[in-house]
């Protein structure tokens, strides 16, 4: 073979060597590009799902409740009285301290059945720590143990301030535990939130309702605009006729 022969092969060996190392990194660099497509994908449905259970829950309804599991009763008499309230809301317990053992009275005797949405709508006034949702929340786990309106006084008589902090899930363990609320149940519902997402859907049931603020007052399915206790009362008796 001449010298100009062997250059030329020599050349065209050297063409193939470098074609075939373009394709390997060409396939390596095919391949990356899948692999990490992949772990995106992957990535983004795993923080979806996170994301989708942080703000959603499971919704767990309290087996105590009634009105489509929107409510706790007391009480089994004829004329309804639906009362909508908020935790935090400080015209709530006031609402409480000038009605509420008269209510309570009523259906005791059960002239009335007397139900409670306990909503959460004051969430922004805690400072980011949801208080309003948490007491619902609780209140809901206590009315699983047949406590409802033992822990419903206490957290009213212990009422932090709009704008605080609101109390924590340990003070109102401490609370409840006060008023014969003691299991490890009611605790552990407390402190995984178990029936926060409940709260979140009895609120949602108070808005479709077209109410809008707390204390709201319904006497057998007619708003009691101004809910003074001889406004309901006028009411109850219209009601029962």
């Amino acid at each position: 073979m001449s010298k100009g022969n062997r250059d030329r092969a020599e050349k065209a060996r050297r063409i193939v060597v470098q074609q075939r190392a373009a394709e390997k990194r060409r396939q390596v660099t095919i391949w990356t590009s899948v692999a990490v497509a992949v772990v995106l994908v992957i990535a983004g449905f795993i923080g979806y799902a996170a994301l989708a259970g942080q703000d959603k829950g499971k919704l767990v309804t309290p087996s105590a409740a009634v009105d489509d599991g929107t409510a706790f009763a007391v009480g089994t008499g004829p004329v309804t009285v639906d009362l909508y309230e908020d935790f935090l809301c400080p015209n709530c317990k006031n609402f409480e301290t000038a009605s509420g053992a008269k209510l309570r009275e009523l259906a005791s005797a059960n002239k009335i059945t007397l139900r409670y949405h306990v909503v959460s709508i004051l969430d922004r006034a805690s400072n980011g720590t949801k208080y309003s949702t948490r007491s619902a929340g609780a209140a809901a786990a206590a009315a699983d143990e047949g406590k409802f309106t033992e822990l419903h006084d206490v957290l009213y008589a212990n009422q932090p301030a709009e704008g605080s902090d609101g109390l924590s899930n340990a003070k109102i363990i401490e609370l409840a535990k006060s008023v014969g609320v003691t299991s490890d149940k009611f605790a552990d519902a407390v402190n995984s939130g178990t029936y926060e997402p409940w709260a979140t859907h009895v609120t949602e049931v108070f808005s479709e309702r077209d109410f809008t603020g707390t204390p709201t007052v319904v006497v057998n399915g007619t708003q009691i605009t101004s809910p003074s206790l001889e406004n309901i009362t006028q009411a109850i008796d219209k009601a029962a006729g």
